[in-house]
């Protein structure tokens, strides 16, 4: 029997965040044939911005968005809810693609986040949001050197950041694993349940903006008519619309160039139920002084966090997965051997709550990654459709930026930085399968094989480096 049983075995398929007391009713799906000045297909974090910054730049506007389930159930409502200030997955990842933009991708995405906290203030949207800024843990000698050296790096750039050596991170969460922690308190990183967010802006944009959402509306195609106008061809009825805007990240996009540039990345996680203050000592984490939101530094990383009613949610590491030939269907959330994997994990790291530490949800959600480890925008048909998609699980906050991009492609308000090679330069497509199965599978297992040898990296790894195509974050 698996060793830790008992801490999962009650635990609901369910995503935490996905709180039965929360969910509204599903909107009614679309009836009957209509038209819009702008089509937003996909109800999560992109569609949602989209729609709301398209509202600000043009109040007038007459907006649909369709979402084929409700809003929410895609990855927005299933992601782990970090607010990460970058728009492009991180320095390291700007430095290796964006070179000659990284001091404008920097003041975009402190503007993009200033911009995000600024909406839920003015419609007093409750998203639980918590600045908690961002710490990284080192679990062996060689991470923790190398964390070290990116300490200095911010340090020397301004940064707000602190280090805590051994006994340092084990003050601050109390793990046997930690050899050393970086703690980036710059700007307004933080986290926030993700499903109230989508809630709240769900709510503003029906209620108080004039939106029209249709849940449960699934599109079948989209093509030109005419010169000026779409047509959008749903299960139950038609749609005319001046412009259109994808938003449907990880799922199978009707677009060729969407389809290729991203691939569906399965991330699993698990929720503990809520930790009573005297479990919370035993890993000295969750004082007011101390909520910080985690990662370890590793190629596989674990992300966790605490939320309000101090449960931890842990995802990521091993538990991430591929499968072939891009699969989607919502049976794949039933993974055992995965969720099994992620309680091995989290007892190795916080041995302490074996014992009496259940696991209340499990879940998981789908990644749209792209091969250059962040946002893929794009546009066609003379700036009557476009898309952003692809931010390989760092989106919470990236997709407001994207869903900016999106609709600035489309004519709206336009600014320079649809000029940007941020925007412009294509990213290299996905290999067809087996390929693609087979390049995923053995980079994943070089990763693991990375992390297990100090973070030295093999042949494989080193020519994807070559090649532009390294995980770089």
């Amino acid at each position: 029997m698996f060793k830790h049983h008992n801490a999962l075995k009650d635990a609901v398929a369910r995503p935490l965040w996905h709180d039965p007391q929360i969910m509204p009713e599903p909107l009614p799906s679309l009836s009957e044939d209509t038209d819009c000045e702008l089509l937003i297909v996909g109800g999560g974090f992109t569609g949602l911005w989209a729609a709301m910054q398209a509202k600000e730049r043009r109040p007038e506007a007459d907006i649909i968005i369709i979402e084929k389930t409700f809003v929410g159930d895609g990855a927005s409502g299933r992601c782990g809810g970090f607010l990460n200030t970058s728009i492009a997955h991180g320095e390291t990842n700007i430095g290796a693609r964006f070179p000659g933009e990284a001091d404008d991708l920097d003041a975009l995405g402190t503007q993009n986040m200033k911009e995000l906290l600024a909406t839920l203030d003015k419609y007093d949207i409750d998203a639980r949001y918590e600045k908690t800024g961002e710490t990284n843990v080192a679990l062996n000698r060689e991470s923790a050197e190398t964390l070290r050296e990116e300490y200095e790096a911010l340090r020397e750039e301004g940064r707000d950041v602190v280090w805590f050596d051994k006994e340092q991170i084990r003050e601050q969460a109390n793990s046997p694993t930690f050899f050393a922690g970086c703690w980036d308190k710059t700007g307004q990183d933080g986290v926030v349940d993700p499903m109230r967010l989508c809630l709240g802006l769900k709510d503003i944009l029906v209620n108080k903006l004039g939106v029209r959402i249709f849940e449960q509306t699934t599109m079948l195609s989209v093509n030109l008519l005419g010169k000026s106008r779409m047509k959008i061809v749903c299960e139950s009825a038609e749609i005319i619309s001046n412009k259109v805007l994808l938003a449907t990240n990880a799922f199978t996009s009707v677009i060729g160039k969407i389809r290729r540039a991203v691939i569906p990345v399965w991330d699993y996680q698990i929720a503990t139920e809520p930790l009573t203050d005297e479990q919370l000592n035993r890993i000295t984490w969750g004082n007011a002084e101390s909520r910080h939101a985690l990662s370890d530094a590793r190629n596989m990383f674990h992300y966790f966090r605490l939320t309000k009613d101090n449960r931890i949610t842990w995802g990521g590491g091993g538990a991430v997965r591929y499968y072939f030939n891009r699969g989607i269907e919502m049976e794949l959330m039933d993974a055992p051997a995965r969720y099994e994997q992620l309680a091995t994990e989290f007892f190795e790291m916080f041995p302490q709550l074996q014992g009496d530490v259940k696991f209340s949800n499990k879940w998981g959600g789908i990644i749209a990654t792209s091969t250059r480890f962040c946002m893929v925008p794009g546009v066609m048909h003379q700036g009557r459709l476009a898309w952003s998609v692809g931010y390989t699980g760092n989106g919470v906050s990236a997709s407001r930026f994207g869903a900016r991009i999106g609709i600035e492609l489309l004519g709206y308000e336009p600014s320079d930085v649809i000029k940007m090679d941020f925007v412009t330069k294509k990213a290299l497509p996905w290999a067809p399968e087996p390929f693609c199965w087979f390049g995923v599978k053995l980079t994943q297992m070089e990763l693991v094989r990375a992390d297990n040898n100090g973070g030295k990296r093999g042949l494989w790894l080193k020519l994807l480096d070559r090649l532009g195509l390294g995980f770089a974050c």
